[in-house]
């Protein structure tokens, strides 16, 4: 089979497409999956880098998520069988023509969603439901400021938000990409580059501020929602894409019972799988209601994946970046 390969980390430019042997079954829960499509994330671009969280042994496949049509199943896997449409969740090894995934990293995907959507779907949504519906408890009315709010998870936090019943204010650096954020519910916008987080929110707010911040970017975003937020809010870290971790000062904490919460949804892969298996029943009922429109700017082949992570790193993307590996 064909599969991007990294065997030393740094650049994604050091990536390269080889030819490999195909994964076999092995343990009784495993699940052979011949890939169509596969998601790109910008926790991929950490891994290459070596500065994930979780670092693979070299060499090793990226890629975190896949859509594709079940081929063999061990024999104590019960959910799927040969023959179903799934999305799957790995911990690398996705940006492969093939993959072997364990029984509970995998879903069925509905009958009218395509590979390439379902590609992209499982990390963004279940990134942004998991934060908002289990740290955050995000009630109707409430007021959600979501940065980086066109990006792979923002905008997903943004249609995620308005299926909760919440406001949504959404902040980008670009016209286009709040544009695209109003497209998919965000009630007000915000240009970061050309305005204040703290004075736009205060005005759109009367005063007031956000009850919930959800944010992938940290650095300035993070320090000017500390001071756009009403008492007792909840401030969600799922990432740092603007490349600073920012600190938290406790004493604004204090004052006004703030509460920051990080969120690193592929941790309940293993400590609680059954929070997935609820949560992509409600997020697959939403996207047949319509309420979620996942938005890929950008479909390119497998043997593209370092332009494809180019994309995320140079933030020229806009929702999902997708490698097709089948027709």
């Amino acid at each position: 089979m064909h599969a991007i390969l990294c065997d030393r980390f740094g650049d994604v430019a050091n990536l390269h497409l080889a030819d490999m042997a195909a994964p076999t079954l092995n343990g009784e829960r495993d699940v052979v999956i011949d890939v169509a499509a596969t998601g790109v994330n910008f926790a991929d671009t950490l891994m290459i880098g070596g500065t994930y969280q979780e670092k693979p042994s070299l060499p090793f496949i990226p890629g975190l998520e896949l859509a594709g049509i079940v081929r063999s199943c061990g024999r104590a896997v019960r959910r799927v069988k040969p023959g179903d449409r799934v999305l799957a969740i790995v911990g690398h090894g996705a940006f492969a023509e093939r993959v072997v995934a364990q029984e509970e990293d995998i879903f069925p995907i509905p009958a009218e969603m395509d590979f390439v959507t379902a590609a992209g779907f499982a990390i963004a949504y279940g990134t942004s439901h998991g934060a908002l519906r289990w740290r955050a408890d995000l009630q109707p009315g409430e007021m959600l400021l979501v940065h980086g709010a066109a990006g792979g998870v923002g905008l997903t936090a943004v249609e995620i938000g308005k299926a909760m019943g919440a406001t949504v204010i959404a902040t980008a650096g670009e016209d286009e990409k709040l544009k695209i954020a109003a497209e998919h519910g965000a009630d007000h916008l915000i240009n970061y580059k050309t305005e204040s987080i703290r004075d736009r929110v205060k005005e759109i707010c009367r005063g007031g501020g956000a009850d919930v911040v959800y944010d992938p970017v940290g650095g300035a975003a993070f320090d000017a929602s500390l001071r756009a937020v009403n008492w007792g809010a909840r401030l969600i870290l799922v990432g740092f894409a603007s490349g600073y971790v920012p600190q938290v000062p406790g004493n604004i904490l204090l004052v006004k019972n703030i509460s920051a919460h990080g969120f690193y949804w592929g941790s309940y892969r293993n400590r609680h799988p059954e929070l997935l298996e609820a949560e992509f029943r409600e997020l697959f009922q939403w996207w047949r209601e319509g309420k979620l429109r996942p938005h890929i700017s950008h479909r390119l082949k497998l043997a593209e994946a370092a332009a494809a992570l180019r994309l995320l790193l140079q933030r020229r993307s806009t929702g999902k970046v997708v490698l097709t590996v089948t027709p």
